[in-house]
C-alpha cells in the first residue's frame, strides 16, 4: 500500500485559559492520493483549528503531522510547496488586481510571472473571470472572490489542497460548479483534497470518505452513505383524505414526532416500525392518497450529532 499523502497522529490543540480550552483532542486520520476526504462537524467542533495546524499557521499542543511521509515540523518549506489552501473566510489584498495577486502568490511557489500567467489564465477562464484579471480584487462579487481563491489554490499544481467551506453562502449554481471543478481536478491531476463543509449534499456528491468531528474528537470515519444509514429514523409523509384525527392518534400511540400541515402529516419513524404503522393505518380505515418514505440522509446524521453536542 502506498504511503498516505497526509498522516495525522494524535493531534491536539489546547488554548490557554482559564480554563484551558481543548479545541482538538488527539485526532488521527490519513488522506491518500486522489482521495477527497470530507471534514465535518458542528461549529466549534475543531475543523478550522485542525486545518490551521495542517497549514503550519497554528502550532499543535501535541501530536504529529506527516505529508508524503515527512514531518511537517521538520520540513515545513519543502512540504508546503506542494500544499495549498482556499476558504470562503479568507481573501487576497483588495487593492491589487487579480493578476497581481496571483503572480505574487506564484512567487511563493517558485514560479516566475510568465509561468504563473500560463497556469492561471485557463483557470480564470474556466470560472468566467478571465476578463477581470486586470481589475482590482475589491471589484469582485462574493462568488467571484470564491472562484478566485480556488484559482489561487490550484494553479500551482499542488498535490494536496485544504478547503475550508469553499462554497459557504454561495448560490446553488455557483456551488455546484465548484464541486464539478473539484471532481475535474482530482480526475485530471490526482490531487488529494480535504474538504470541510456544512452542505451535506455536496459531501455526499464529491467525498470518497468522511470524518466527523464533535467537541474536538473524531466520532466517525466512514463512507458518507454509511454514516447516513447509521441513523434508523425515516421520514414518512402522508396525504390524508379521510381520518386525520385517527392518524394523529396513531402517531401518538407509536410515539412518533409529527407535524401537520393542512391534509399532510409528516412523521419521524424508526425503520422497523414502518410496516406496523402502515398496517395500523389500514386497520383504522384511514384513507390516504399519497405516501412518501424518505431514507435518512447525511444531513440527518449531522443534525443528530449536532443535537447531541448542545
Amino acid at each position: 500500500m502506498t504511503t498516505p499523502i497526509l498522516t495525522v497522529r494524535n493531534l491536539r490543540k489546547v488554548y490557554p485559559g482559564p480554563p484551558p480550552l481543548a479545541a482538538v483532542e488527539g485526532i488521527s486520520f490519513e488522506l491518500r492520493k486522489g482521495e477527497i476526504l470530507g471534514l465535518l462537524g458542528p461549529n466549534g467542533s475543531g475543523k478550522t483549528t485542525t486545518i490551521q495546524m495542517l497549514l503550519g499557521t497554528l502550532t499543535p499542543t501535541a501530536g504529529e503531522i506527516f505529508y508524503f511521509g515527512k514531518s511537517l515540523q521538520s520540513n515545513p518549506s519543502e512540504i508546503l510547496q506542494h500544499v495549498s489552501f482556499a476558504s470562503t473566510y479568507t481573501s487576497l489584498p483588495w487593492t491589487l488586481t487579480i493578476e497581481e495577486n496571483l503572480e505574487v502568490f506564484g512567487y511563493f511557489y517558485g514560479l516566475n510571472s510568465k509561468e504563473s500567467v500560463r497556469r492561471f489564465d485557463p483557470l480564470l477562464d474556466r470560472f468566467g473571470i478571465l476578463d477581470k484579471k486586470k481589475s482590482r480584487t475589491s471589484s469582485l462579487s462574493a462568488g467571484q472572490v470564491t472562484r478566485l481563491m480556488l484559482v489561487k489554490a490550484f494553479f500551482t499544481n499542488p498535490q494536496i489542497v485544504l478547503l475550508d467551506e469553499p462554497t459557504a453562502s454561495l448560490d446553488p449554481d455557483i456551488a455546484a460548479d465548484i464541486c464539478s471543478f473539484l471532481i475535474e481536478r482530482r480526475a485530471k491531476n490526482g490531487v488529494s483534497i480535504l474538504f470541510s463543509s456544512h452542505k451535506m449534499e455536496e459531501v455526499m456528491e464529491i467525498c470518497d470518505r468522511t470524518i466527523f468531528l464533535s467537541n474536538g474528537k473524531i466520532i466517525a470515519d466512514d463512507l458518507p452513505r454509511n454514516l447516513a444509514k447509521s441513523i434508523s429514523t425515516y421520514r414518512v409523509k402522508l396525504l390524508i383524505i379521510d381520518g386525520m384525527k385517527r392518524t394523529q392518534a396513531l402517531a401518538e400511540r407509536f410515539a412518533l414526532q409529527h407535524t401537520i400541515d393542512h391534509r399532510w402529516i409528516d412523521m419521524q419513524i424508526d425503520e422497523g416500525k414502518i410496516p406496523g404503522f402502515l398496517n395500523a393505518l389500514t386497520e383504522a380505515k384511514i384513507s390516504y392518497g399519497n405516501i412518501k418514505i424518505e431514507e435518512p440522509s447525511l444531513e440527518d446524521y449531522f443534525l443528530h450529532v449536532a443535537k447531541g453536542t448542545r
